[in-house]
């Protein structure tokens, strides 16, 4: 595993680097790796885990965004970011994708219909939910936004991005208390996002005050 992480440090070969992976280890074993082997096995796995890794292996890389390593920290926020678009039937996956790059362009309505598409076939989809939430947002329905900010937290409990984006919009909605208590939610899945550390301490002398 190592020399496999050396080797893709050296020459920043993904693809090399995944094939010799995938050739010796499987998830599971890398799932055993990211959570107690030494510190260089740890970032190799979580690296692995996030180019080839399901939505099942949300779990793990949810919980090494606590690992004792930095770098363990940042290739699984890294990693967690990829995962999310990896839940569902493979076919349908290019539209979760695709929901994210429309919200991007700032097609809302469009997302909106299509996150909603996906979610009436798989319910369960936490992305789906998120992206809808986004394009709500875009559209200004920020009630409804939190709503669905919620179901993508009660669905994927490592989802540090939508804790913080439910944050933002409570305080869209001046709502301070329950934005506070949002971004103490994100950094306590999150624990690296000193932005989020910033908007807590700021909040905290306001409510105080």
């Amino acid at each position: 595993m190592l020399n496999c992480f050396g080797r893709f440090l050296a020459n920043e070969n993904s693809a090399e680097f995944v094939e010799s992976v995938s050739h010796q280890y499987g998830l599971g074993t890398l799932e055993r790796l990211l959570w107690a082997g030494p510190c260089g096995v740890r970032r190799a796995a979580a690296l692995a885990i996030g180019f080839l890794g399901e939505f099942e292996n949300n779990e793990a890389l949810g919980r090494a965004l606590h690992d004792e390593d930095r770098g363990v920290r940042l290739l699984a926020d890294h990693g967690l970011r990829q995962l999310w678009f990896r839940q569902g039937p493979p076919g349908q996956r290019p539209l979760l994708v695709r929901t994210a790059w429309l919200n991007r362009c700032g097609k809302h309505d469009e997302a909106h219909d299509l996150a909603s598409d996906l979610i009436a076939a798989q319910p369960e989809l936490a992305e789906a939910w998120n992206q809808r939430s986004t394009a709500l947002a875009g559209m200004n329905d920020l009630s409804a936004s939190v709503e669905q900010r919620k179901e993508v937290l009660y669905l994927n409990r490592h989802h540090f991005v939508a804790a913080s984006c439910l944050a933002a919009t409570w305080l869209q909605l001046d709502e301070m208390m329950l934005a506070l208590e949002a971004f103490r939610l994100t950094l306590e899945i999150c624990p690296d996002l000193e932005n989020v550390r910033a908007q807590i301490g700021k909040l905290e002398r306001i409510v105080g005050g």
